[in-house]
């Protein structure tokens, strides 16, 4: 049977009329009884399991953090030596802890960007993920702040699980946007080491996006014979014309040199 023309418009206006903020809209799913939705369970879930343990294994990660946990379902098929998880929903949080209550490699917390400043590393880990969260990032704000939260967070990699393009007529929870220019722009320390392809289909597949990042130092070997570029930001001061601008280090192919930020010219 076909739909009834505007159902769905008026549905998703109901909807939007409802929407008090992506906070709110989680910790009310889970206190009524929801879920993380169907990204967490059944094949979408168990393609994320293989990519994420296989990663785990082959880069011998030693602790994980992941900001985002929801309701524990996807952590369930997770092979990962030591974890903490945070989540906006102070009932997601409960749910993980009675689920993983036996488990003593498992910590969880409650996340709100607004009270976040974990200046002293706390919760830094080998690898930081965010699985499904960045699309329901619907406040500008709150999608800066935890964007910066998640690359702090991170000490050697993170894996963004996501879509990365702009879809339009969405429910009020969802906001499909381009993160990648945002990483590129404010995450100059990091560099996009590999992207592949999510286990869903269509418009709205979400990706793995792996992120690692750049360790100040001698040029390695591997690099100069690659095309590849990590910029690790110091401030050291260059000769440029344009007063001494704060320099980023970049190494790049042919060796290490000194790019001004300002100017965009090699010194």
């Amino acid at each position: 049977m076909r739909p009834v023309p505007g159902v769905r418009r008026i549905s998703l206006l109901r909807q939007w009329v409802r929407f008090t903020g992506s906070a709110d809209y989680w910790e009310s799913n889970y206190s009524h009884g929801g879920n993380s939705g169907d990204g967490s369970y059944g094949e979408l879930a168990q393609g994320k399991a293989d990519f994420l343990n296989a990663f785990v294994r082959d880069h011998s990660i030693a602790s994980v953090v992941e900001l985002g946990c929801g309701d524990g379902n996807q952590l369930s098929l997770a092979d990962y030596p030591r974890y903490a998880g945070l989540d906006v929903s102070p009932s997601a949080i409960a749910m993980c802890k009675e689920r993983f209550a036996e488990d003593p490699t498992k910590s969880f917390f409650r996340y709100d960007t607004d009270c976040y400043a974990d200046r002293g590393g706390w919760f830094s880990a080998d690898l930081a993920l965010s699985l499904d969260v960045v699309y329901h990032l619907i406040e500008d704000n709150v999608f800066e702040s935890y964007m910066r939260h998640l690359f702090a967070a991170g000490k050697r990699y993170v894996v963004l699980y996501s879509t990365n393009t702009t879809l339009p007529g969405t429910a009020p929870h969802v906001r499909h946007r381009r993160f990648s220019p945002w990483v590129d722009a404010e995450c100059q320390q990091w560099r996009l080491m590999a992207a592949a392809p999510g286990p869903g289909v269509g418009p709205g597949r979400a990706d793995f996006f792996v992120y690692e990042r750049a360790a100040p130092g001698p040029v390695p070997d591997r690099l100069l014979a690659s095309p590849l570029r990590i910029t690790v930001i110091d401030t050291q001061r260059t000769g440029c014309s344009q007063g001494g601008y704060r320099a980023g280090r970049r190494y790049w192919a042919d060796g290490s040199r000194f790019l001004c930020r300002k100017c965009e010219r090699r010194t």
